[in-house]
C-alpha cells in the first residue's frame, strides 16, 4: 500500500502548476505558491506537505518571507538548496515592491522650481555619451505625470520636433511641460541650438495651449535653467 501521496497523485486540474497556467498566480493559495518555488519534496513527503509545514512554522506567508535562512533550514524538508531558493525568490519580490514604491513616490512629486525638476530628471540624463531630450509632463497643480525620452543624439531643431515633444504631453493630458536634456561635454551652458529649440517649442506650446515652463540642461557639475536665466 502506498504510504504517502505526491502532487502527481492529485487530479490534474488541482495541481499547482496546472492551476497557475489555467487561472493565473493570483488564484493559488500560499501553500501552492510555496510548493512551486520549492519544486519537489523529499522521500516519503510531498512538496505540498513541506509547504504547509513552512506556513505552520512561521504563521503565514509574511512570516516565511521574514524568516532567516537559518530558520528556514530548521524546517524538516527544507535544506540549503530549498532555503536559498525561497530567500532568492522573496528577495526579488521585495526589491520589485521597493522599486514600485519609489516610483509611486516619484510619480506623486510636486515640482515648483528648477532644482525640483533637476532632481527629478538627473537620473534619466547623467552619464550618457549622447544627448537625450526628455519631456516632463505636469498637471495644473504642478504634480509630475511622467517623463518621456523623445530624442537621442546630437540635438538640433530638426531632431527635436514640436510634434514628438507635444505628442507625449497630450497623451499624458499635461497642463504644462518642462523639457530637459544633457550635455555630454559636461558644460550646461545653453548653446545657440538649445536657444532655437526652446524658442520653437515655446511658440508651438502657445498654439496648443501647453506651456513650456522651463528648459533644464544638465552637465557634470550641475544644471542650467532657462527659467532661472529669464530666457523664457
Amino acid at each position: 500500500m502506498k504510504q504517502s501521496f505526491t502532487v502527481q497523485d492529485l487530479p490534474v486540474p488541482e495541481r499547482p502548476r496546472e492551476r497557475l497556467t489555467l487561472l493565473g498566480p493570483e488564484a493559488l493559495s500560499a501553500q501552492e505558491l510555496l510548493a512551486l518555488i520549492l519544486g519537489r519534496g523529499i522521500q516519503g513527503e510531498p512538496v505540498m506537505m513541506i509547504s504547509q509545514r513552512l506556513l505552520s512554522s512561521f504563521g503565514s506567508l509574511e512570516g516565511v518571507i521574514s524568516a532567516s535562512l537559518e530558520d528556514l533550514r530548521s524546517v524538516r524538508g527544507v535544506g540549503v538548496a530549498k532555503a536559498t531558493q525561497l530567500k532568492a525568490c522573496l528577495e526579488i519580490s521585495r526589491r520589485s515592491q521597493a522599486k514600485d514604491e519609489r516610483q509611486d513616490k516619484k510619480d506623486r512629486r510636486r515640482v515648483i522650481s528648477s532644482r525640483d525638476a533637476y532632481e527629478l530628471v538627473k537620473g534619466e540624463l547623467e552619464g550618457y555619451a549622447k544627448e537625450r531630450f526628455v519631456v516632463l509632463s505636469f498637471d495644473v497643480r504642478n504634480m509630475f505625470l511622467g517623463a518621456d525620452t523623445v530624442s537621442v543624439g546630437t540635438l538640433n531643431a530638426s531632431l527635436v520636433h514640436p510634434r514628438e515633444t507635444f505628442e507625449v504631453a497630450i497623451r499624458r493630458h499635461a497642463h504644462h511641460i518642462i523639457v530637459a536634456h544633457n550635455h555630454p561635454s559636461g558644460d550646461p551652458e545653453p548653446s545657440l541650438e538649445d536657444r532655437e529649440i526652446t524658442r520653437r517649442l515655446v511658440q508651438a506650446g502657445k498654439i496648443l495651449g501647453i506651456e513650456v515652463a522651463d528648459h533644464v540642461i544638465i552637465g557634470k557639475s550641475g544644471y542650467t535653467s532657462f527659467r532661472d536665466l529669464r530666457m523664457l
